[in-house]
């Protein structure tokens, strides 16, 4: 059987490794990616590795699926720079669909974030009225815009996926990212190696931790299945940094304490609590997630336990 011949952007990052890698068995699978936020380390062999920027003609676009996961991913990264943010996320997501459609493509999942819903303790549906604070975020919402067009004008599938707190570990391909990894890699390195964990406030805010195996099902499901629109990907369960600090602290058979430092980031722009509302996804692909909280941990903790 013919292989389907896809491309992942951002590929050799944390997240679009994943993805990468997970494709292979079953396609030709091609990455590209210009070794800001990813290494071709994190890649398996048989992944054919492009070293390009997202804003470059000449991309291998000519495959049956575009996973664009490519990104400046981060508030710091695009309030020190925006004009850099905006051309990554902006004009590199609009690169590279145009270059897909030229090329025959009509199938494009992507990267948006959970981060434009803003505080909210209550599970968010796709549907709510949303609003943008950071360049970050408005760079996914210009995304979620610029899809929209591509669907309707040139009747191309594109599905947006908004995920939330995405973890793996460092024993996966996260531990590259450093200060940009996931808080729970980030406590859990800390934890296993005797330092305390330093948490913003009081530490009670709360995320929908989302471990990266089910962001990788849901994201390959939406190609498989050609959403269109946007998605949720989230468990729909938030749990506070202090609860993550005491699970990782019980995994490991350690009391390693806090360290609680005031917020860096200005409060009307911090997102203090996020939670998905699946159920959309749920509908149209089957899609929940398969690893909870006490299995994500027990996972991020397992290579300091060997």
């Amino acid at each position: 059987m013919e292989k389907n011949r896809v491309l992942v952007t951002g590929g050799a990052g944390f997240i679009g490794s994943n993805i990468a890698n997970a494709l292979t068995e079953q396609n030709d699978v091609h990455v590209v990616d210009n070794g800001y936020l990813g290494t071709p380390r994190n890649l398996a062999d048989s992944v054919t590795y492009h070293e390009q920027s997202v804003l470059e003609d000449d991309l291998p676009t000519d495959v049956d699926v575009v996973f664009h996961l490519a990104a400046l991913s981060s508030y710091a990264m695009h309030e020190d720079n925006p004009q850099d943010g905006a051309r990554v996320n902006v004009e590199g997501f609009v690169n590279v669909v145009e270059q897909a459609r030229k090329d025959g493509c009509d199938r494009i999942v992507y990267a948006s974030t959970s981060s434009i819903y803003g505080s909210r303790t209550d599970p968010s549906s796709e549907d709510i009225d949303v609003s943008v604070h950071t360049g970050y975020e408005a760079s996914k919402m210009s995304r979620e815009t610029y899809a929209e067009y591509f669907s309707n004008h040139y009747d191309l599938s594109l599905a947006g996926l908004r995920y939330f707190s995405v973890y793996q570990g460092y024993g996966g391909t996260e531990k590259h990212k450093a200060e940009y990894a996931n808080v729970i890699a980030q406590f859990a390195d800390d934890i296993a190696h005797g330092r305390p964990p330093t948490l913003y406030g009081d530490g009670e805010q709360t995320r929908d931790f989302t471990h990266v195996s089910d962001i990788v099902r849901g994201t390959v499901l939406a190609a498989r299945e050609e959403l269109d629109g946007i998605y949720n990907l989230g468990t729909g369960e938030r749990y506070s940094f202090n609860r993550i600090v005491e699970l990782l602290n019980q995994q490991l058979g350690t009391a390693v304490e806090p360290e609680y430092v005031e917020n860096p980031i200005p409060e009307d722009v911090y997102v203090h609590d996020t939670c998905a509302d699946p159920s959309k996804i749920n509908a149209a692909t089957g899609w929940e997630p398969d690893v909870d909280i006490h299995e994500g941990i027990r996972l991020v903790c397992r290579p300091y336990e060997n």
